[in-house]
């Protein structure tokens, strides 16, 4: 009966041993193709900086004022206390107000520039 007990043990460490050697091989060639994919992705990114130069973040501070601003309209309308009907005439009146400045300002910037008076 102890023959066969340590028999089951001995064969209980060999088992153990050739599974810590299996996981230890597998644990390494993980870490080493994580390390070769964490290079590849760091070169990509560096060559990626050279091919655009310094980084211009003017379209998205553009966007995300637009966004800011379509966010406080919204939040407005909401919030105001006219009607909508009211506050639909009150922004059509804002708009055609800004419209008519605009349209000024450009047409006196192009008699300006052309010597013309309108």
């Amino acid at each position: 009966m102890n023959d066969l007990i340590k028999s089951i043990l001995k064969t209980a460490v060999y088992f153990l041993d050739q599974t810590n050697s299996f996981t230890s091989n597998v644990k390494d060639r993980v870490s080493d193709t994580f390390d070769e994919a964490s290079d590849r992705v760091s070169n990509l990114r560096d060559r990626a900086g050279d091919f655009y130069g310094e980084e211009d973040h003017t379209l998205r501070n553009i966007l995300t004022f637009a966004a800011g601003v379509g966010v406080g309209v919204g939040v407005a309308m909401l919030l105001a206390p006219a009607s909508g009907e009211e506050l639909r005439g009150q922004i059509g009146e804002k708009v055609q107000d800004i419209g008519d400045r605009v349209r000024s300002k450009f047409s006196d910037v192009r008699n300006a520039t052309t010597g013309t008076e309108g």
